[in-house]
C-alpha cells in the first residue's frame, strides 16, 4: 500500500482546520463555564477578551505558516519567514496565560522574550538571504557606493568602511541582541526566584531597573544596525518592502510589552 505521507500538502490544511474547530468547540464552553464560576471582575473580563483574540490570532497565523509550508519553493527566504510568523501565536498565547496565571507570568515571559531575540535574528537572516540570492557580488556593490556615515546619535563616530566591514558589523550588531536578550531574561528569572527582581518598579535597589536598561541599550543598537543596513541597501531591498514588515514585528513587541 503506497504511503500517503508524501501528499501531506493535500491534507494538512483540512486537518489543521478540523483540529482548530474541535479545539474551539471545547475551549469556548470552558471559558464560559469559567466566567460563570468566578465573580466577573475587570481581570476576568480582560482574560476572556484576550481569549477571544487568541482564538482569532492562532488560525490566521497558522494559515499563513501552512501556506508557506505547502508552497515551499524558496527555502532560504521562507524558513526565516515561518519562524517570524510563529511570533504572533507565541506572543498571544503568552499574554493569555500570563493574564490567567499571573504567578507564572515570569516563566512564560522568559520563553517569549527569548523568541523575540530569535525573531530579530531571523529578520536579519531574511534580508541577508534575499540580498545574497539576488546579488551574489553584494560586497562589491556596497564597496561601489558612497561612504555611509553613522546616523544620530552616533554621527560623531568614525564611519564603518563600505563593503565587508560594514556588512559584518551590521550583522554583528543585530546578533549581539540575540545573545544579550536571552542572558538578561534568564537573569531576570533567577532574580525573581530569589526575590530581587521587583518588576515594574524603577529603583536602583532591584534587578529589574538594570536589566531593562541593558535590554533597551542592546535592542536600540540592534535597531540602529538594521536601519543603517537598510539605508545602505535601500535600493536593493525595496522590492521586498522591509520597512513595513519590520514595523509589524516591532509593533507586536511594543504592544504586548506595554
Amino acid at each position: 500500500m503506497p504511503c500517503t505521507c508524501g501528499n501531506w500538502r493535500r491534507w494538512i490544511r483540512p486537518l489543521v482546520a478540523t483540529v482548530y474547530l474541535v479545539g474551539l468547540l471545547v475551549a469556548v464552553p470552558l471559558c464560559v463555564w469559567e466566567l460563570q464560576k468566578l465573580e466577573v471582575g475587570v481581570h476576568t473580563k480582560a482574560w476572556f477578551i484576550a481569549g477571544i483574540f487568541l482564538l482569532m490570532t492562532i488560525p490566521i497565523s497558522l494559515w499563513g505558516i501552512l501556506q508557506h509550508l505547502v508552497h515551499y519553493t524558496q527555502p532560504e527566504l521562507q524558513k526565516p519567514i515561518i519562524r517570524i510568523l510563529w511570533m504572533v501565536p507565541i506572543y498571544s498565547l503568552d499574554s493569555w496565560i500570563a493574564l490567567k496565571y499571573p504567578n507564572i507570568a515570569i516563566y512564560v515571559d522568559t520563553c517569549r522574550e527569548c523568541y523575540e531575540a530569535y525573531v530579530i535574528y531571523n529578520f536579519m537572516v531574511f534580508l541577508s538571504n534575499y540580498l545574497t540570492n539576488r546579488y551574489p557580488n553584494l560586497v562589491l556593490i556596497i564597496e561601489a557606493k558612497d561612504q555611509q556615515r553613522h546616523l544620530p546619535p552616533l554621527c560623531c563616530c568614525p564611519p564603518w568602511a563600505m563593503g565587508e566591514v560594514l556588512l559584518f558589523r551590521c550583522k554583528l550588531g543585530v546578533l549581539q541582541y540575540t545573545v544579550v536578550r536571552p542572558f538578561t531574561t534568564i537573569t531576570a528569572l533567577i532574580c525573581e526566584l530569589i526575590g530581587v527582581y521587583d518588576e515594574g518598579n524603577f529603583s536602583f535597589k532591584n534587578a529589574w531597573t538594570y536589566l531593562v536598561f541593558i535590554n533597551n541599550i542592546s535592542q536600540l543598537f540592534a535597531m540602529y544596525c538594521l536601519v543603517l543596513f537598510y539605508k545602505v541597501l535601500r535600493e536593493e531591498l525595496n522590492p521586498i518592502r522591509p520597512v513595513g514588515k519590520f514595523l509589524c514585528v516591532k509593533m507586536v513587541v511594543f504592544v504586548s510589552f506595554w
